[in-house]
């Protein structure tokens, strides 16, 4: 006799983030991302909740400060460039410049160009 799926709530998009950052890394690796201690700091607030302008921005420079000291800074932003996606603050860098910065390399034959957008 099978017990029945229990139903989970969609992920928040803090742990959606810290997952996309952290998928494949070693143990060691993951544990020393600093996004990890405050992930909505990366993301925001959920998606019904609105953040205004002011205080967006001023989270987006504390995110950006965070990973300024990030030991896997560079892990994350070649993985946003591959994700490339539509919201956070991915190695200092919002999701916007994370795609300005993937159509360049694109640009040039470094990357793949874009097929989706995470």
């Amino acid at each position: 006799m099978s017990t029945p799926a229990i139903p989970f709530p969609a992920a928040h998009p803090a742990l959606v983030l810290f997952d996309a950052v952290t998928d494949g890394l070693s143990r060691q690796l993951a544990e020393g991302a600093l996004c990890g201690l405050d992930p909505e700091l990366h993301t925001g607030p959920d998606t019904f909740t609105a953040e205004p302008a002011d205080e967006q921005a001023a989270r987006e420079q504390v995110a950006r400060e965070v990973c300024a000291e990030c030991p896997v800074r560079h892990l994350c932003r070649d993985r946003a460039v591959r994700l490339r996606p539509e919201h956070g603050v991915w190695a200092g860098l919002t999701a916007s410049e994370v795609n300005g910065l993937a159509d360049l390399l694109a640009t040039f034959g470094l990357i793949e160009q874009r097929t989706e957008v995470a």
